[in-house]
Order: C-alpha cells, then sequence, then structure tokens
C-alpha cells in the first residue's frame, strides 16, 4: 500500500464520563466522528485505523473483576465475559457516531481475532483488518480481553493492540487522543508542557524521573510515554503524539500533521 497509515486512539478519558459507569459523552463522539470524516474526505491517500479506550465501560467491569491479571475460576470466566460485552457496548457507541458521520466504520473485536501469552500477542488474523483496508473501510479496534496462553485470559489495552498491529502495517504516526495535554514539564502544576521529547533524551532523563526539575510523568502517562518511546525505537520513521481533543479542531490539527501536544521521536 502506497497511502500513509495513521493509528489513532480515542482515550476512554475523551469518550467516556469515567465518574459515572457506562456513561459515553455522545455529543464529543459526535463531534470528533465529524472531525475524522472531514480530514479523511480532504486526505485521501489517509489511511486510518481507530483505536478507543474502555474508559467507563471496560474499566469498571475489569476493575471489580480483576481480569487483566488473570482468569482461571469459574466466576473469572463470567467476569470476562462481563469485561468483553461492556468494551463492546461502548464500541457500539462509537461505531453508530462515525456511522451518522457518514464513515464506513466496522468494528474488529481483538478478542476474536488475537490471543496472547503474558499480554504478548502470539497468534492472530489479520487477514480481516487487510480486507477492511482494501475496500476502504474504517477497523475500529479497541481495549478487549484476550485468551491467554499462560493467563488464562487477561486484558489488551488499545496501546497492547496498537503495538502488535504496529508490525503488521508499518503506520508513520499513532496519536493518541486524551483529555490530558500532553506531557507536562511541571504536572500536577501543568503549566509548562513539553513539546518534543527524543528517545535520546529521554534516556538520559529517566534517571531523574521524580524530581522536581525532570519532565514529570509518573503513574500513567509515564507508562505511556515509556511504552511508545519503545514502539519508536523499533520502527524507523514513527512518531507518536500525545495530546488533548478536548477542544473543538484540534484532532483535525493533529491528523493534518501539526504537534497540538507533545511528540515523540527517534
Amino acid at each position: 500500500m502506497t497511502h500513509e497509515i495513521v493509528f489513532l486512539k480515542l482515550g476512554g478519558s475523551l469518550i467516556t464520563d469515567k465518574d459515572i459507569p457506562y456513561t459515553p459523552r455522545l455529543d464529543k463522539l459526535n463531534e470528533l466522528a465529524l472531525e475524522i470524516k472531514t480530514v479523511l474526505d480532504s486526505n485521501p491517500d489517509l489511511l486510518l485505523i481507530l483505536g478507543h479506550g474502555s474508559g467507563s465501560f471496560g474499566h469498571t467491569a475489569a476493575k471489580k473483576h480483576g481480569t487483566r491479571d488473570g482468569v482461571k475460576t469459574v466466576e473469572q470466566w463470567h467476569g470476562f465475559a462481563e469485561v468483553k460485552f461492556q468494551a463492546a457496548e461502548l464500541t457500539r457507541y462509537v461505531i453508530e457516531s462515525l456511522l451518522k458521520a457518514g464513515l464506513p466504520a466496522v468494528s474488529l473485536h481483538p478478542s476474536s481475532s488475537l490471543v496472547s501469552k503474558n499480554r504478548k500477542v502470539t497468534s492472530h488474523n489479520m487477514l480481516t483488518m487487510r480486507k477492511a483496508l482494501e475496500a476502504k473501510l474504517l477497523p475500529v479496534v479497541h481495549g478487549d480481553v484476550a485468551f491467554d496462553e499462560s493467563l488464562g485470559g487477561t486484558i489488551l489495552s488499545t496501546e497492547d493492540v496498537f503495538a502488535f498491529l504496529v508490525e503488521e502495517f508499518s503506520p508513520t504516526r499513532i496519536l493518541l487522543a486524551g483529555i490530558e495535554a500532553g506531557v507536562w514539564a511541571d504536572f500536577p502544576a501543568r503549566t509548562t508542557l513539553v513539546k518534543q521529547i527524543q528517545l535520546s533524551d529521554y534516556e538520559k532523563m529517566r534517571a531523574g524521573i521524580g524530581g522536581s526539575a525532570s519532565t514529570d510523568v509518573t503513574g500513567g502517562m509515564k507508562a505511556k510515554v515509556e511504552e511508545m518511546l519503545e514502539l519508536v525505537k523499533k520502527n524507523k520513521g514513527l512518531s507518536v503524539q500525545i495530546f488533548s481533543a478536548e477542544e473543538p479542531g484540534s484532532l483535525t490539527r493533529a491528523l493534518n500533521g501539526e504537534n497540538v501536544g507533545t511528540l515523540l521521536i527517534e
């Protein structure tokens, strides 16, 4: 394929109300879908693989059952089924907003195509994804349960799924849209946004993380940055952007190549 392939994740905090279980932000979903439609209409050579987080859907059920840590008992397998159901419920809202915007979106549930071992994908069927792209459809993946050769069952995050898909489809960019503006130099004060992190700079920075003088990417953000930099390191020419799509138009700008948050490069 000669087209540019971009992976876009709509974070769970962006598309759901994380304080109210099982509550989508429908107006936000509709707004984001229209932005995606406008960009794809104006860039016919752009191929998009869309992913979304679980927000107040999958995370609520997963926390209750501890699914990511492994699935062995009858009760845990019932929890596995519930997490899958809730993840699919949110996907239905995402697909509905995309179809309403005029996008031919199809959901490709990772639980039906991927098997893992210690949360690393070992078996897969990518033919459906390739066929969807060839047909100019918009494939949609998401954080999902997976059968796991070591853990019985587990959960693969959208980033886990993207990490595998990078090897298969060689995207030029990964865009992670959430509500946080990017990586802050002074979290939690949030007055200085780090516009770019280069792999070599982060290697030097890593030992000092947590001190007041260094970039604070603690907790989930730290893990996300390190996971994405590992992908950048392994895949030449790949860049990752972490940004907020709360403000209307931000997603459009990011899809069109503007750095509206923090850019991770080799």
